[in-house]
């Protein structure tokens, strides 16, 4: 198998954090780019890094997950930088999804992004920041009827772990996050290192959505 060509620069992931954000939702993206950068030192020494990863809220206060860990924020909407990949966890999202500055930073930011994806419930994030408007879609089984009825243009879409459209990838639920991620990882850095980065995981990986 032929390792992808160094990308000329980090590419930047931006994950939104948010309070009630759930904690595997955040972290299992986080862990799949972080690791994808390590690994990618060992398949190709000294070559620049894959990603650059930060955690963005909307002040740098302390944000509390969902079951209660606590997360600090890397930069806050007003100091972050643009992303390349902006990536939206799921968990309780309704004050997120009603708060105005964050919608107003998510959809500034997938503007301006190569993908913008989501986890789970960050479907209703994307949606209520006008980034996700129609077509195909996924999140949560548990959370399909919410979504058909709260945006009846989007095709919600059942028993499918993500939906690939280009920059628009949407994933239903945490193991699928996972896996999204290193589909991503596939499509920016090459197959050869999101399969070193899941070894690495020990995660049972599933490439097909």
């Amino acid at each position: 198998m032929t390792t992808a060509s160094p990308l000329p620069r980090p590419l930047q992931v931006s994950i939104l954090v948010f309070d009630d954000v759930e904690a595997l939702d955040l972290g299992g993206p986080y862990e799949v780019f972080t690791t994808a950068c390590r690994m990618q030192q060992r398949l190709q020494p000294g070559a620049p890094a894959a990603f650059a990863v930060q955690c963005v809220a909307r002040s740098m206060a302390p944000v509390q997950a969902r079951a209660g860990l606590r997360v600090l924020p890397d930069a806050d909407f007003a100091t972050a930088a643009a992303p390349d990949i902006l990536v939206v966890p799921g968990g309780v999202v309704d004050a997120a999804a009603a708060c105005s500055e964050t919608r107003a930073w998510v959809a500034r930011a997938a503007a301006g992004a190569q993908i913008t994806a989501s986890v789970c419930t960050g479907a209703f994030i994307l949606a209520a920041a006008g980034v996700l408007i129609e077509g195909p879609a996924t999140t949560h089984w548990e959370d399909i009827a919410d979504l058909r009825a709260q945006f009846p243009a989007l095709e919600v879409r059942e028993n499918v772990r993500w939906v690939d459209r280009g920059a628009l990838v949407t994933s239903a639920g945490i193991s699928a996050g996972i896996d999204m991620s290193l589909h991503l990882v596939t499509r920016l850095a090459g197959r050869a290192l999101s399969e070193r980065t899941a070894r690495q995981m020990e995660t049972p990986w599933n490439p097909e959505p």
